[in-house]
């Protein structure tokens, strides 16, 4: 159903921006006309062919790079359509009060209509044009971001001081990362590269949370050597993310389902992560403590189910003054944690992947996932206690980051 409202929204967007690009052709002979009206109906027709194969076949039999890159380049044309269609809006509303005053004024002065004619012609040539200039500027930066801004991986430097934090572990280096969605890559040299680049910041301890698949566990068997690699001193500790339990696809049993998410879980450990399911891991040094504490996926929306239990989390944890907390989903920050556990000192998320497009330069900071999330990237406070939300270092839907660059989150601790 979900695909079908999907492939609904394309066609309208297509047939929509077809007819204003059908106003900038009509003068140029029939055989251009011809290969342009036949080459964007031919690839109409093949995105409605595409998505009913994907109603009838699981996406995760489709060769990995159609299942990467041609769904890519679809969301690219979409996107672009639409961009183009917010101006032909414009235009459209433009003509129908253009049309009103044209008939009101020639109903009372008998104004000439074919001045009048010559006019709004001109005008709709304009915009249609210069939809085509809006058009093009998605279209251009969403490829180059499929094959430069996904692997443009940026490390981001955040210190921080605790009054709360053990003296012992004054100088704590603690690297974040984030949805790494393994199924995503068509390549595994990208995530050896960022492996590398996080085992040369020689952190204490590394955070991943959440969404290390897309759906299945299979997707992890190509990198399980390469993550592995990644060690620290005080130890590797995951939590589960949305996408890591499986229950978006459709499996032929329950018990595909659950063989999915234990295989998932085994091959965590199998790499030396720490996986913390609603539970926490004291870490001591010097007899001072700190508390690593992990809950599963608290979802924004009903849809997807509530795994977490940040009680259970806690449990044991009393001695430790110190608690840092990983939460796949910032929505868990300002909806509990902030107003009913002010022991949790900082919290470390994920999920937004701030939408993989935006703009972050300096006094500009903008996504359309802000719209949705509060806290959707980098640092945010309330009172005594803080969010960080990484970025993320992979991508789903779109192969491509435009904007918002992958991250590699590096927190240092002072007192």
């Amino acid at each position: 159903m979900f695909l079908l409202i999907i492939l609904a929204f394309i066609l309208f967007f297509d047939i929509y921006f077809y007819l204003g690009l059908n106003s900038l052709i009509k003068n140029l002979s029939s055989k251009r006309k011809n290969v342009i009206v036949y080459s964007y109906w031919g690839f109409t027709l093949f995105v409605v062919v595409y998505m009913l194969t994907a109603l009838a076949v699981a996406s995760h039999h489709w060769p990995l790079f159609i299942r990467i890159y041609v769904t890519s380049v679809i969301i690219i044309v979409t996107v672009s359509k639409i961009f183009a269609c917010t101006i032909l809006l414009i235009d459209d509303i433009i003509r129908i009060f253009r049309w009103l005053t044209s008939n009101i004024l020639k109903a009372t002065l008998k104004k000439d209509q074919s001045v009048e004619n010559i006019t709004r012609v001109g005008r709709l040539k304009f915009l249609n044009q210069f939809a085509l200039i809006i058009a093009a500027a998605p279209f251009i930066s969403m490829f180059y971001g499929m094959f430069k801004g996904a692997f443009d991986y940026t490390v981001r430097i955040n210190k921080m001081t605790f009054p709360e934090l053990p003296k012992s572990f004054n100088g704590l280096k603690i690297v974040h990362i984030s949805d790494i969605h393994c199924g995503s890559f068509y390549s595994t040299d990208p995530v050896q590269r960022a492996v590398d680049i996080i085992n040369s910041q020689k952190a204490d301890m590394v955070f991943f949370t959440g969404d290390l698949v897309n759906d299945y566990a299979y997707e992890i068997e190509r990198f399980t050597s390469i993550l592995s690699q990644i060690k620290a001193p005080m130890g590797v500790f995951s939590v589960l993310g949305n996408h890591d339990y499986g229950d978006y696809p459709r499996w032929e049993s329950k018990e595909d389902k659950i063989n999915n998410f234990i295989s998932l879980i085994e091959t965590q450990k199998s790499m030396g992560w720490d996986l913390l399911r609603n539970e926490n891991r004291v870490i001591e040094k010097n007899g001072e403590k700190i508390a690593i504490v992990g809950v599963e996926n608290i979802a924004r929306t009903t849809r997807s189910p509530r795994y977490g239990d940040l009680n259970k989390a806690l449990v044991n944890s009393k001695d430790a003054p110190f608690k840092l907390l990983l939460s796949h989903d910032p929505f868990h920050w300002g909806n509990e944690v902030i107003k009913d556990y002010p022991q949790v000192n900082m919290t470390f998320s994920g999920h937004t992947h701030g939408m993989q497009f935006g703009v972050e330069i300096p006094g500009i900071k903008w996504s359309p996932v802000q719209y949705v999330y509060e806290q959707w990237a980098g640092l945010y406070q309330k009172g005594k206690q803080y969010i960080y939300v990484n970025r993320g270092l992979g991508f789903i839907g779109y192969a491509g980051r435009v904007g918002i660059l992958p991250e590699i989150t590096v927190h240092e601790f002072y007192q």
